[in-house]
């Protein structure tokens, strides 16, 4: 379930907004975006064909995320590790570590998580 990064924007709407109008949708997009209202439209119905948007025509806002937020990360993490680092999660995180900076906070919670994992 990789979403392309247009499939993304329309999703981070639906996440915050919750159930909206096809308007709602294109006003939301439009400071960014600038889509047609039928570009949004064929978006709305290529990602309900793949079950990332549910419509029901019989509510007054009928588009809703079909997927929880936490679902579509799930899956991107795991096609990333797969795909760039060959399932391999510690080169993964090295890399992330290496190229960013984290705070205490995020240090410490990494630690606890290592510690609880028992590496």
């Amino acid at each position: 379930m990789t979403m392309t990064q247009a499939e993304w924007a329309i999703m981070e709407v639906l996440w915050a907004e919750g159930p909206c109008t096809l308007g709602q949708v294109v006003q939301a997009l439009s400071g960014t975006k600038g889509w047609s209202r039928n570009t949004v439209y064929t978006y709305l119905n290529r990602m309900a064909a793949k079950g990332l948007v549910r419509v029901n025509h019989d509510r007054k806002a009928p588009y809703e995320a079909g997927v929880s937020r936490e679902e579509c990360r799930r899956e991107e993490r795991k096609d990333l590790l797969s795909r760039v680092y060959g399932g391999k999660t510690g080169e993964l995180v090295a890399a992330f570590l290496q190229e960013s900076t984290i705070s205490p906070q995020e240090r410490d919670r990494l630690r606890k998580l290592l510690d609880e994992m028992e590496v």
